[in-house]
């Protein structure tokens, strides 16, 4: 574990006062709003909930937020303030270089933060005790994603990818998990192409599936507006792995073409009754039906709280209990443990799925594959809490 510095003035934490949690989220363009907005009102329910159960100890906890705008130099001077202003931890962070920058800055700083949503597997670049993370690895849900395409029937596929980081991370566990297995995959750059190239690429290439490596809600609904459209396309399956179609804005922009994209979602089948409860509390303060990424936000206060009345807010003592974190969460037991190829400490798994909208009524969803089992004719998440439908 990396030394901390000594605090700067003003940062200790005075006893008897508040315990202070920083949470990082997008909250402006061009960060994803919607999906910042998701993780803030989990985080802000699940701290209403500590203080009314008494709090720290007696201590009321307290949501220091601030705005990433998916922007990885922000991110890192929000750290730095954060730290300054003497909270225990970090929270949130749904952009994966945003939350990579943050984790660099929480383990050079001695700052601990439990990543909410961002799967990049390479969170920092040497391993921390300081950083841990309740969103599964990038490896981990798109090797399930690929092992659906295949079971679908899809050998031959085409990624239209924007450049980043994340994209070319995700083309990459694709690519290496379907070669073996008999699998192409064609690159389409989106850093050149424009929708209707992409359109005539398909054409040409025998591809089977379309996956949008891109970001929301352009280029990714062009494209899908464009391949729908195409008469020449119209055996093509659309895929969405990084969950693009989770949020309601999604069916918004594209109405019936949003549905039957699939996508990864990280919840159980059914949710136990804690997260059924949790749900219908998120419905209300989002005013919406919760996604996934409410539901992290939600379990991350509920870890750090524990860890809290459990180890105090000193921030080393935070750090070392992640490997004894056993907490019961929404989506199940959440323990952090080593990974091999994962630098932080991770919950090793959550719940993954593969759903996609039901082209009958797009604002519910259906459960295609779980966990890297098939779930035979799709079963439908709709309108009850218990599968915490998105839109």
């Amino acid at each position: 574990m990396n030394t901390p510095p000594s605090p700067p003035p003003g940062a200790e934490r005075t006893e008897g006062s508040v315990v202070r949690i920083g949470a990082l989220v997008p909250l402006t363009r061009p960060g994803w709003v919607e999906a910042g907005r998701h993780v803030l009102a989990g985080l802000e329910l699940a701290v209403r909930e500590v203080n009314d159960a008494g709090g720290i100890a007696g201590r009321p906890l307290e949501l220091v937020v601030r705005d990433t705008a998916a922007d990885p130099r922000k991110a890192a001077a929000a750290v730095d303030e954060l730290a300054h202003l003497g909270v225990a931890a970090l929270a949130g962070e749904y952009h994966s270089v945003v939350a990579r920058a943050a984790a660099a800055r929480a383990d050079a700083l001695g700052l601990p933060f439990l990543c909410s949503s961002a799967v990049l597997d390479a969170l920092t670049d040497q391993p921390t005790e300081w950083v841990a993370r309740l969103a599964p690895a990038q490896s981990h849900g798109w090797r399930i994603y690929a092992d659906f395409l295949l079971g679908a029937g899809h050998s031959r596929i085409a990624v239209a990818a924007e450049p980043s980081v994340y994209w070319a991370s995700g083309a990459r566990i694709l690519r290496d998990h379907l070669a073996p297995r008999g699998g192409t995959v064609i690159d389409l750059d989106m850093g050149t192409l424009s929708p209707t190239d992409v359109c005539d690429a398909l054409a040409g290439d025998r591809a089977t599936a379309l996956l949008l490596l891109a970001g929301h809600p352009e280029p990714a609904v062009s494209i899908v507006r464009s391949v729908r459209r195409d008469q020449r396309l119209t055996e093509i399956m659309i895929g969405a792995p990084a969950g693009q179609p989770e949020f309601a804005a999604w069916a918004t922009s594209l109405g019936d073409d949003s549905a039957a994209i699939p996508f990864l979602r990280y919840l159980p089948e059914r949710l136990s009754p804690r997260g059924a409860r949790v749900g219908t509390a998120l419905r209300e303060r989002l005013g919406e039906a919760p996604s996934f990424v409410a539901f992290e936000g939600y379990d991350t206060i509920t870890v750090l709280a524990e860890v809290l009345r459990s180890h105090g807010a000193d921030r080393a003592r935070i750090a070392e209990s992640w490997p004894r974190v056993a907490v019961e969460g929404t989506r199940g037991l959440i323990r952090f443990s080593r990974t091999p190829g994962i630098s932080v400490w991770q919950w090793a798994w959550p719940p993954v799925q593969v759903v996609d909208r039901d082209p009958a009524n797009p604002d519910r969803f259906r459960i295609l594959h779980a966990a890297g089992e098939s779930v035979g004719g799709g079963s439908v998440a709709g309108e009850s809490t218990e599968h915490a439908p998105t839109a």
